[in-house]
């Protein structure tokens, strides 16, 4: 019996090689979801800083900064320009593995979903993409919540908690530094995923909401008999499922950024937690309603205009791939 010959995958030329490995679907999630994240994260920047500042007051700081437009102006005055892009370089590293991770684990649990029905070809129902989107929040929370824990770090050594008597900040904290201090002072290795619960618990749904109404409009969209082709209706189905999903996990979004400092400066900062529960029933009991959404103004800057550009830029760098 004759045997089929199968061309050797070493003929194919170095180009092809490289755009055999893009078009992999995983490969083009992994590459299009940190292009994405990059990108939306360096436009929003110095909000993502003023969100941090705001939710880390604790009821026994001095409020040094009220209101998001009055923080970056202070971030700007007190640091100059580069204030309002502190820690973005970090963010940048942090966010690319981050957001490839969590685009590439929705998709391929999607895949898995269908794959699982045995019905390829048909859509996910509301429940199987928001455990889809949960369990890309949640694994790409394991695989870069150090580097997250060490950006906050940054963001509150950098700001004005810690300044001279003239005005000027003391040298700026490095990421190697920060770690080696994390490690060597605070419990070793497991300290480096302090506030790791509280970031799941908020990271996961927020994620799981967002994708999940994210993907029904764009559905709506394709399958509308109108003319929904123009980029302005991405970015607004993304800027609309990220807002809906950060107002209704925010409290523990402030939660996890407490978690990730507290143990800095407790005189300062005012808050020490015993555990998740204790946290949340603490800061709507010491500081009402309003102080678990502190900085959501912030927030909501931050997170519609990310979202909106990542969710843009991510579905454009696919079907460009898709196309190639």
């Amino acid at each position: 019996m004759a045997m089929e010959i199968i061309p050797s995958t070493s003929t194919l030329s170095p180009y092809q090689e490289v755009r055999r490995f893009i078009k992999n679907e995983s490969n083009a999630s992994l590459i299009a979801g940190g292009v994405a994240g990059a990108v939306s994260r360096t436009v929003v920047s110095p909000f993502e800083r003023a969100k941090i500042l705001l939710q880390v007051q604790g009821p026994g700081s001095n409020h040094a900064y009220n209101g998001m437009f009055a923080t970056i102006f202070k971030m700007y005055k007190d640091e100059g320009w580069r204030g309002l892009f502190r820690g973005n370089l970090l963010n940048c590293v942090r966010i690319v593995p981050y957001s490839a991770v969590q685009f590439a684990v929705f998709e391929k649990c999607k895949e898995l979903l269908l794959a699982r029905r045995n019905a390829a070809g048909t859509q996910l129902n509301a429940y199987e993409r928001l455990l889809a989107g949960s369990m890309g929040g949640v694994i790409s929370v394991a695989v870069t919540y150090p580097l997250d824990l060490v950006r906050a770090r940054i963001t509150i050594q950098t700001a004005s908690l810690k300044k001279l008597d003239k005005g000027k900040l003391t040298k700026p904290p490095t990421v190697f530094g920060t770690i080696s201090h994390v490690y060597t002072h605070e419990g070793g290795f497991t300290a480096l995923y302090k506030g790791i619960v509280p970031t799941t618990l908020g990271v996961a749904p927020y994620v799981a909401i967002n994708f999940a109404l994210y993907e029904k409009l764009r559905e709506y969209m394709e399958n509308s008999p109108d003319d929904y082709s123009n980029p302005v209706w991405k970015l607004s189905a993304g800027a609309f499922s990220s807002f809906v999903g950060g107002v209704l996990i925010y409290p523990l979004d402030v939660l996890r950024k407490r978690y990730q400092v507290a143990s800095m400066a407790q005189g300062e900062l005012g808050f020490q937690y015993k555990s998740v529960p204790h946290a949340l029933v603490s800061m709507f009991k010491n500081e009402g309603f309003f102080g678990a959404y502190r900085g959501l103004t912030a927030n909501l800057y931050k997170i519609v205009p990310s979202m909106a550009v990542s969710w843009l830029v991510y579905d454009t760098i696919k079907d460009t791939i898709h196309k190639w």
